[in-house]
């Protein structure tokens, strides 16, 4: 309604800032617990509808993920193409440290991406990472007693032995997942992307090689490409979720109602999703 009344004006009473509202998409992909916030659909769906709200010719996402959950990666990327669609808007998307995995699957809903020369691109694959202790439970002692309606109801425990059909169900399945990757990948960027053998291996470039490759489209940051663009008066509005006043006490304010049970679960959790998370940073040297 404002780019309309904005318009109607006489051209020397015409407004000349273009706001452009901005997302920041920063972390591991993963459903988020109680005491951490994670990149879900759950967690962003409202950052995405409130930036698509504007009255704006496009909207800037800012993208520093090394990647995580492929079913919330979609998600993410489809609930923003769906809104691209739906109000007919371009989506400009900014690599920082790292768009690697789910965090470049979410990249590429993007009509154009651009990144720093020394951004991480890539990695399109499928990873399934955890650890075993079948030695260590006889070192210690202790008796592993698993009890299952259903021979397959635990598969891979990580305190027996791993066994060869297992893995090469795993191996199906992954494979499943990384042919919807690269599916996703060649519908978007299309006649873009090089003829490269290693392109879809899970390997991963810099901004500069991931240029050469066509998994991004310029190099550059987001003020100047949004103020080259759109003029030198062009503003970025950066969309934030609203906060109540309790939220900013942290733990005290998220424990409310939880039994010191619920804390203490949550918090073990949370240290696996520490190091999780710390894992997939740990692997593009972050």
């Amino acid at each position: 309604m404002k780019r309309l009344f904005n318009r109607l004006l006489p051209k020397s009473w015409r407004s000349t800032v273009v706001t452009v509202p901005v997302i920041r998409l920063h972390g591991t992909i993963m459903s988020g617990g109680q005491f951490r916030q994670n990149l879900s659909l759950a967690s962003t769906a409202g950052l995405i509808e409130k930036a698509f709200s504007f009255d704006a010719p496009a909207v800037a996402i800012s993208i520093n993920s090394p990647g995580g959950s492929p079913v919330q990666s979609r998600l993410i990327f489809k609930r923003i193409r769906d809104l691209a669609t739906e109000k007919n808007k371009k989506v400009l998307v900014f690599v920082e440290d790292v768009a690697a995995s789910g965090g470049y699957m979410i990249a590429v809903a993007g009509d154009e991406i651009f990144a720093d020369p020394s951004s991480i691109v890539g990695s399109i694959g499928v990873v399934s990472a955890s650890f075993g202790f079948p030695e260590l439970m006889k070192k210690i002692g202790v008796e592993r007693r698993v009890h299952t309606a259903g021979q397959n109801k635990a598969v891979l425990d990580p305190f027996k032995p791993e066994k060869k059909e297992d893995v090469e169900r795993l191996k199906a399945l992954q494979l499943e997942v990384h042919d919807t990757f690269i599916e996703l990948v060649k519908d978007r960027r299309g006649k873009k992307l090089k003829d490269d053998p290693d392109l879809f291996t899970g390997l991963f470039w810099t901004g500069k090689k991931g240029l050469e490759l066509g998994l991004v489209d310029a190099l550059g940051d987001m003020r100047t490409v949004l103020k080259t663009r759109f003029g030198p008066k062009t503003q970025l509005r950066l969309v934030t979720a609203p906060r109540g006043f309790l939220s900013r006490f942290g733990l005290f304010a998220s424990a409310k109602g939880f039994s010191a049970p619920d804390i203490a679960a949550a918090a073990a959790s949370g240290v696996v999703d520490a190091a999780e998370e710390r894992a997939l940073w740990a692997r593009f040297g972050l």
